[in-house]
């Protein structure tokens, strides 16, 4: 293991821990009051393509605010296709039927693939720069860059506050957020030096 993926373990471990915490103290409480500041954020982009995802474990659950998006415009849920591939994204509704893909993540049964502009990225810990590390397998990563090479996305996370760490151990391949929304409001991220 290189030393860059021993700090990126090593912080991932952390941040689990932080975001456990967080969950169990905060998740019934806060679940309205983050999905609310979601769908705020969201209400500046409605009709635009969206991609959410299903929360597992410890992640903030983002299913209401992707169900008011789904009044306005197409949302889809992330499908891994395999090791080393960007995501897709297949359509999604409220009480759509769904599955077990991958990593024990429900998805669509079945449904068109859509190319979201706006992806909320489920993440272990951010910093304030747009700084992201994800569960290491770097799907959101290729996803991002391809789409970002074919025109403009907003990729929005969505992390308790705890989820902050100011020393992530972050590689150029790793793409960065254009906001963060926490139950302590939303973070533009600063430019990175």
């Amino acid at each position: 293991m290189t030393d860059l993926a021993a700090r990126k373990a090593a912080a991932r471990a952390a941040a689990f821990a932080r975001r456990k915490a967080a969950h169990a103290g905060t998740a019934a409480a806060q679940a309205g009051h983050l999905s609310a500041v979601l769908d705020g954020v969201l209400a500046g982009y409605r009709g635009l393509p969206l991609a959410g995802y299903m929360a597992m474990r410890s992640e903030i659950d983002p299913t209401p605010a992707m169900e008011a998006a789904a009044a306005h415009g197409p949302v889809g849920l992330p499908v891994i296709d395999g090791p080393g591939l960007p995501l897709r994204f297949r359509a999604w509704a409220p009480g759509c039927v769904m599955v077990e893909g991958p990593f024990k993540a429900r998805v669509p049964a079945q449904g068109d693939w859509i190319v979201p502009q706006i992806l909320i990225v489920p993440l272990v810990a951010f910093d304030r720069r747009g700084g992201r590390l994800g569960y290491g397998g770097g799907f959101y990563d290729r996803t991002l860059a391809g789409l970002r090479a074919a025109g403009p996305v907003l990729a929005l996370g969505f992390a308790f506050a705890a989820q902050e760490d100011d020393a992530l151990p972050l590689e150029p391949t790793d793409q960065p957020l254009d906001l963060i929304v926490t139950e302590a409001g939303v973070i533009t991220p600063q430019a990175r030096p």
